[in-house]
């Protein structure tokens, strides 16, 4: 079974949806069957390398809502998301555009490091303030999944896998994904959004 996974790395419910999936996996009895493709997916492709203002002040600004509420927002989030065990530190997140690590991710992936690299980069963006629009800060952490930093910092500083990025988009575009995560079960079926671990494990079932 093929597994298709649109995301993006500064998402907070892609990171919560990934966990909640990776459970739904350890209860399904095929799971070595099962092969997980991570897909990119920019929530802004438009946006700056790295943003001047805090990931409130971004927010506040893109929903028209008040510093407050936007900080409640996270707020929010971040209680679901240790409900799954994970950790967020978004008062520190250092928001940009995430090109460059989608192309770091598809280098990753061709090294069947696809996994360890997308956890990783999620993970250094929510509770350790990864400033992710930078290449250097993202060839640093390139050694932790297996990469040499001076391999990723090659690949970061050239246009590969540029191609790779926006094929699928393009595909993404071809199934009517708008927003993320998103999971497409062999083509055939597809679910929106950070769902209960149940649902998954039912989607595994199913399909």
């Amino acid at each position: 079974m093929q597994i298709e996974i649109w995301s993006d790395v500064i998402c907070p419910w892609c990171y919560i949806g990934k966990r909640r999936f990776e459970k739904a996996l350890m209860q399904f009895g095929q799971r070595e069957n099962i092969n997980v493709i991570w897909r990119s997916f920019e929530l802004d492709p438009h946006s700056p390398s790295q943003y001047p203002d805090t990931l409130e002040e971004m927010l506040a600004r893109k929903y028209g809502v008040s510093r407050q509420e936007a900080a409640a927002m996270n707020m929010r989030v971040t209680a679901v998301a240790k409900e799954i065990g994970l950790e967020y530190r978004l008062t520190n997140a250092r928001p940009g555009n995430t090109f460059d690590a989608h192309r770091l991710l598809h280098f990753a992936a061709a090294q069947q490091l696809g996994d360890r690299a997308t956890e990783r980069i999620m993970h250094a963006y929510f509770s350790e303030s990864l400033p992710v629009g930078e290449r250097a800060a993202l060839a640093r952490l390139a050694p932790e999944f297996g990469i040499a930093e001076s391999e990723a910092l090659v690949i970061l500083e050239s246009d590969d896998y540029s191609d790779a990025v926006r094929a699928d988009e393009s595909r993404a575009a071809e199934f009517g994904i708008t927003g993320v995560p998103f999971f497409v079960f062999d083509e055939k079926s597809g679910i929106s959004g950070a769902q209960p671990v149940e649902v998954f494990v039912e989607a595994l079932q199913q399909t």
